[in-house]
């Protein structure tokens, strides 16, 4: 890599379900707003990578979504590059933008993260979940049992087996839940904005158990677009504090389970290439597809020494405004989950954060952020994973 990169321009749509909105309805208004954050026009991007997973099921889409949604931008013309990688589609799309610009092939390059999930027929929805394991693979004996969908079923026996090796309760679940709704509540980008009780949590309907409702990431809708660039471009560029990326690191599954898991190693990869430490990180986004998921993640994140994760939590250090504020924007619990958005839509908080914009969520004095986001199955691994750390 040849340069540092800077994040010159961020845009996001509210994040909820919109029957009426199409992907190409949201891309623009996440892509519009990315660039007048940025004060450039679309004729100053030299590439664009545009991510979104499911439309060629809820939609029938195929082969050219990028161009399709991005038609009208002004960026026609420009090299338009279709990405997917279930749930780390859009942290795919940066990481292939920061590659880009960091090697020097263009100074200017935009990733859009784009989905529409919600349909007027919800089985069309779920469908597209299913897309995201090896279908030549036997499912385990597990999944369907639950109340229907395969990626919850997964992460409910992750979450039993997690609970007999440390001893983590339900109340512990419901407590990220809480805290995940709490947090939603104060970002005007959220799709669940009502705070909620432990009591509430435990009591709705279960989906898999132990996860009742309230504790798995829901279908919706949304989009949000990152602007990166040179620091050459960045010196020019009216803003005077830009937030710059200090690593980004992509990794697939492993076939071996012996080895660390795909979100382990991205997050080794990212803070030796970045040369700093889990210590040193004041804010996160993670992958919490499941209220455990974000418990589970503090120990891959190495916030926390394996089987601490509770206590962590327990200690308000994970809180808003705490020494680890982890999802400020309520994650994809509360924030929401539009599977191809959601990579770039925790870039767009962290960045709020490092530049002292995220109102009630903010952070105090916010300088190194971390983003790690995991998508689809392999075995017992996910099938992708990035983290991306960002500084001030």
């Amino acid at each position: 890599m040849t340069d540092r990169v800077a994040i010159a321009g961020i845009g996001m749509t509210s994040f909820g379900k919109f029957l009426d909105r199409s992907v190409k309805s949201l891309s623009e208004e996440a892509v519009r707003i990315a660039l007048e954050d940025a004060g450039i026009g679309a004729d100053k991007v030299d590439r664009i990578y545009f991510g979104n997973s499911a439309s060629g099921t809820i939609t029938g889409q195929e082969m050219i979504r990028g161009q399709a949604a991005l038609r009208n931008t002004g960026l026609m013309g420009k090299p338009i590059i279709n990405v997917e990688n279930a749930c780390a589609t859009g942290s795919t799309a940066f990481h292939l933008a920061w590659q880009t610009v960091a090697s020097g092939q263009a100074d200017i390059v935009l990733a859009v993260g784009a989905e529409k999930l919600s349909h007027a027929d919800k089985t069309v929805s779920i469908a597209a979940f299913g897309g995201a394991v090896d279908k030549e693979e036997e499912l385990p004996s597990h999944v369907g049992t639950g109340s229907g969908s395969i990626f919850m079923d997964i992460y409910a026996e992750r979450t039993r087996r997690y609970m007999d090796a440390t001893g983590t309760t339900p109340a512990d679940f419901a407590r990220i839940t809480v805290k995940s709704r709490h947090a939603a509540s104060l970002n005007p980008f959220a799709q669940f904005r009502k705070e909620t009780t432990v009591e509430e949590v435990l009591a709705s309907r279960m989906i898999s158990e132990p996860l009742t409702l309230p504790m798995c990431s829901a279908i919706g809708d949304g989009a949000a677009a990152v602007i990166l660039c040179s620091s050459r471009v960045a010196s020019k560029l009216s803003r005077s504090r830009p937030v710059w990326v200090a690593s980004s690191a992509l990794v697939s599954g492993s076939a071996d389970p012996s080895k660390p898991n795909a979100s382990s190693r991205a997050a080794k990869a990212a803070y030796e290439s970045a040369s700093i430490g889990p210590e040193e990180v004041h804010v996160a986004e993670v992958h919490d597809a499941s209220a455990p998921g974000e418990l589970i993640n503090y120990e891959v994140m190495q916030f926390c020494a394996p089987g601490d994760a509770a206590e962590l939590l327990r200690s308000g250090a994970t809180d808003l405004g705490g020494r680890i504020s982890v999802n400020p924007s309520g994650g994809l619990l509360s924030r929401g989950h539009p599977i191809g958005a959601t990579g770039t839509a925790q870039i767009f908080e962290l960045v709020q954060q490092l530049r002292g914009e995220a109102g009630a969520r903010q952070r105090e004095s916010a300088k190194v952020a971390v983003a790690q986001n995991s998508g689809g199955q392999v075995g017992g691994d996910s099938a992708a994973a990035v983290v991306s750390i960002l500084v001030a």
